[in-house]
C-alpha cells in the first residue's frame, strides 16, 4: 500500500511531522515490547503484517513512524490495538476528559488521532477525533471486525468504502460496518476534523 501523503506541502503537515518524529520513540517501545509478549521475532510480525522485517526494526527503534494503516496492520499481528500501543498516560479518574487533557497521537503522513475514550483491558467502546491534514490520505483501506459512526466537525472528507466513494461535509455524519474496506482523503483545502468511534476497540 502506499503511505499516507500530503499532495502539497503545508506548514501545519510539518507540524505534525514533527510530533509524529518526537512520538516515534515511545512508539517503538511499546511495539517491541508488545511483540515480546507474544513471543514473535521480528520476521513473524513483518510476515503477519505485510510489511518488511527492515520496517518493523526502524519502527521499534525510533528510526520510522508508521502510517495509520500500517500501525493497524501491526496491532493485529500482535494481537493488540492501535489505542493499547499509543496512548501514553494512565486512564484519568471519572468520566471526564477535560479539553487540552486529551492525549493526541501523531502517526506518519498528515494524521492525529485526539483520544476521547482512553484504552483500557477488556473495553468495548474507542472515540478518537481524527484530525486531517488538506491533501492526506490514509494508505489504502483497512478491515477489522466491528462498527464504526463518525460525524465530520470540520472540513470535507472523501470516505472510501471498497469501491464506493461518499463526499462528507461538516455536520454529515456516516455509519459503515467495519468488515467494509474502509479509509478516506482530505479533499478540502482546511484541516478536517472528524468524530469517529468504533466498536468494539480493535483499532
Amino acid at each position: 500500500m502506499v503511505k499516507a501523503v500530503a499532495k502539497s506541502r503545508q506548514p501545519a503537515a510539518d507540524a505534525v511531522e514533527e510530533g509524529a518524529a518526537k512520538s516515534s520513540s515511545w512508539l517503538g517501545v511499546r511495539i517491541r515490547h508488545a511483540r515480546r509478549v507474544v513471543h514473535l521475532t521480528l520476521t513473524q510480525v513483518a510476515a503477519k503484517a505485510g510489511c518488511s522485517e527492515s520496517l518493523i526494526s526502524k519502527i521499534e527503534n525510533g528510526q520510522a513512524t508508521p502510517s495509520l494503516a500500517m500501525l493497524h496492520r501491526i496491532a493485529v499481528a500482535l494481537d493488540t490495538n492501535i489505542a493499547a500501543l499509543t496512548t501514553e498516560e494512565a486512564p484519568l479518574d471519572g468520566p471526564v476528559l477535560p479539553q487540552g487533557k486529551r492525549p493526541v497521537m501523531q502517526t506518519g503522513g498528515g494524521i492525529a488521532l485526539e483520544r476521547l475514550v482512553l484504552a483500557k483491558r477488556g473495553g468495548l467502546l474507542q472515540a478518537n477525533i481524527h484530525i486531517v491534514e488538506p491533501g492526506v490520505e490514509t494508505d489504502g483501506q483497512i478491515v477489522h471486525a466491528g462498527e464504526e459512526v463518525g460525524y465530520v466537525l470540520q472540513g470535507t472528507i472523501e470516505l472510501l468504502l471498497g469501491d464506493e466513494r461518499h463526499i462528507i461535509h461538516a455536520g454529515d455524519a456516516f455509519t459503515f460496518s467495519s468488515q467494509i474496506p474502509h479509509g478516506y482523503r482530505n479533499t478540502g483545502s482546511t484541516v478536517a476534523r472528524i468524530l469517529w468511534v468504533n466498536t468494539p476497540a480493535t483499532f
